[in-house]
C-alpha cells in the first residue's frame, strides 16, 4: 500500500519555463523528491544556463534529459525508475542524479541504457555527463552571461538550503547513507543567497535542510553554540517571510520562538515528531521523547500563541502495538497540531528497520492510517473554524481566469499545507502580493475570505 501522493511530504513539483533560442543545445529536467532535491535541480540548471544551454520543460524538445531522483521510500524509488524509463522512451539520452543515484547498480540493472548515474549534490559530475552527451555551443552575444539563478518555483517564493546531510541514525531512514553527515553552508554564503533572492523579488524564503536546528553544530571553531539562532535573526532582518522547515525539537529551538512573536520570522515550525510512544521512538532510534515535546509545545505557545505547528508521523512501524498507536492518538489530542501528514511504514532497501521483528500487516497499517487522519482532520477543521472572522495577511500564489485567487496564510507552506481562496474582487491581484483578508468560511484544510 503506497501513501497517497497528496499527503506525502517528500514530493515537490518543479515548474520549468522554456527558455530556448533556435539551434541552442537544450537539456530537459525531471525533478522528483523533496524541496532539497529541487534546490539541487535549480543549481544544476543555473550552471547549465550559464554555459549556454537552453532549458526544456518536456522530453521531446531536449537534446538530453536529467532525472533528479528520490530514494526516500521504496515507492519513491519505484516512481524514480518509472520516470527514468519514461524519459528513455521519450528522449533516449538520460542522465540520472539525486538520492537514488547513490545506488547506480540498482538503476542500471533496470535501465542499462542511461548515459550516466551520479549521486546527490554531485554537480560537477552531472555537468561532465551533460558535456559528454550534448557539447555546449554558446552564442557569445546571447548566452555567456553571469549565472543568474534558475528557479523551479514561482518567482515570489524560494527554497533556501542551509545544510546538507544528517547526523541522526533513525532506523527507518537511509538519507544519511545517501547524503552523508551534516555539512552546514557558511553563514555568509546563505545570507548572500538570501539577500539576492529578496532583491530579485522573492517574498518568502523557505529554509530547508535535513536538520535545520542543528545548523552550524558541525563547525569546530564556531563562535556560538547554536548558529541556527544567529542565522534566523539575520534572515529575519531581510524583510521577507521566513519559514522554517525540518526543525528537530531541541531545547534551543525555544530561543527562536521570540523572533516569531516579534514578527521577525513566520510563527511556523515544521517538526518531524514521527510518533509519540516512547517504545516506538526507541525502536526508531529517534532523538526525542514524547513527554518533553509536549512541554516544549506548551512553552512555544506560551511565548507565541499564534505559532503554527506542522509535523509528519509514521503509523504501522514494526512492533507498533494497538496500545502504542492509541498513545499516538491521545498525544495528538493533547498536542493539537495545526498541520499533519502521515506515512504508512514502508521497508526501504538498506534501512535497519527492515530487520526489526513484528512487522505490522498491511490492512492494520491502512486501518490505523485512516483513524489517524480522521483525528488530524478533525483537529484541523476545528482550528480553521476558529479563524473565521479574523483579519490576516496572506500571500497570493495564483489568480485564475475566473478571478479566483489562491493564497496562503502565514500558517501555510506551499505544496504541503492548505490554501485561502478569495473569490470576489480578486481579479486585479498578482502572484507575490501580500494582502489583508477577512476570513469568512472554513473547511477541513482550507479557508475562504474577502479583501479587508
Amino acid at each position: 500500500m503506497q501513501n497517497p501522493p497528496d499527503l506525502r511530504p517528500d514530493l515537490s513539483r518543479a515548474r520549468i519555463q522554456d527558455s530556448r533560442r533556435e539551434g541552442q543545445p537544450t537539456i530537459g529536467m525531471v525533478s522528483l523528491g523533496c524541496p532539497k532535491a529541487l534546490v539541487d535541480s535549480e543549481r544544476i540548471l543555473t550552471r547549465l544556463r550559464a554555459e549556454g544551454y537552453g532549458i526544456s520543460a518536456d522530453y521531446a524538445g531536449a537534446d538530453a534529459v536529467i532525472v533528479n531522483t528520490c530514494g526516500f521510500l521504496d515507492s519513491a524509488k519505484a516512481e524514480s525508475l518509472e520516470a527514468i524509463g519514461e524519459a528513455l522512451a521519450e528522449n533516449g539520452k538520460v542522465i540520472v542524479t539525486g538520492c537514488l543515484g547513490a545506488e547506480p547498480d540498482y538503476i542500471t540493472g533496470v535501465h542499462p541504457k542511461v548515459l550516466a548515474v551520479t549521486g546527490p549534490h554531485q554537480y560537477e559530475e552531472v555537468l561532465d555527463a551533460v558535456h559528454g552527451a550534448v557539447p555546449p555551443a554558446p552564442d557569445p552575444f546571447i548566452d555567456l552571461l553571469p549565472a543568474s539563478g534558475v528557479s523551479l518555483t514561482p518567482r515570489h517564493y524560494s527554497y533556501l538550503k542551509i545544510a546538507e546531510g544528517c547526523n541522526h541514525k533513525c532506523k527507518f531512514c537511509i538519507i544519511p547513507d545517501m547524503r552523508g553527515r551534516l555539512v552546514s553552508r557558511p553563514a555568509k554564503a546563505v545570507l548572500r543567497e538570501a539577500e539576492k533572492l529578496v532583491e530579485a523579488g522573492v517574498k518568502e524564503l523557505l529554509v530547508i535542510s535535513q536538520d535545520t536546528s542543528a545548523y552550524g553544530t558541525d563547525w569546530k571553531d564556531r563562535e556560538t553554540k547554536f548558529p541556527f539562532l544567529d542565522l534566523a535573526k539575520d534572515l529575519g532582518s531581510l524583510g521577507a517571510w521566513v519559514r522554517l522547515h525540518y526543525v528537530y525539537p531541541y531545547p534551543h529551538v525555544r530561543e527562536v520562538v521570540p523572533l516569531m512573536a516579534e514578527g521577525k520570522i513566520l510563527p511556523y515550525l515544521d517538526i518531524p515528531f514521527q510518533h509519540a510512544h516512547p517504545d516506538t521512538l526507541r525502536r526508531m532510534a529517534r532523538p526525542a521523547a514524547a513527554e518533553r515535546t509536549l512541554d516544549e509545545i506548551a512553552a512555544w505557545r506560551g511565548i507565541c500563541p499564534d505559532i503554527t505547528l506542522r509535523s509528519t508521523f509514521i503509523v504501522g512501524y514494526p512492533g507498533e502495538t494497538e496500545d502504542e498507536f492509541q498513545t499516538l492518538l491521545d498525544w495528538m489530542d493533547e498536542a493539537q497540531l495545526d498541520r499533519v501528514g502521515c506515512f504508512q511504514y514502508e521497508n526501504v532497501a538498506g534501512a535497519r528497520s527492515n530487520d526489526l521483528p513484528d512487522h505490522v500487516p498491511e490492512e492494520v497499517k491502512q486501518e490505523r492510517w485512516d483513524r489517524f487522519m480522521e483525528k488530524a482532520q478533525a483537529i484541523s477543521e476545528a482550528k480553521l473554524a476558529a479563524k473565521v472572522g479574523q483579519v490576516m495577511d496572506v500571500i497570493v500564489d495564483d489568480v485564475d481566469e475566473d478571478g479566483i485567487a489562491t493564497c496562503r496564510t502565514k500558517a501555510d507552506a506551499p505544496e504541503i499545507d492548505g490554501n485561502l481562496f478569495i473569490d470576489e474582487d480578486a481579479g486585479d491581484l498578482q502572484p507575490g502580493q501580500i494582502v489583508r483578508v477577512e476570513v469568512d468560511e472554513a473547511g477541513e484544510y482550507d479557508l475562504w475570505g474577502r479583501l479587508a
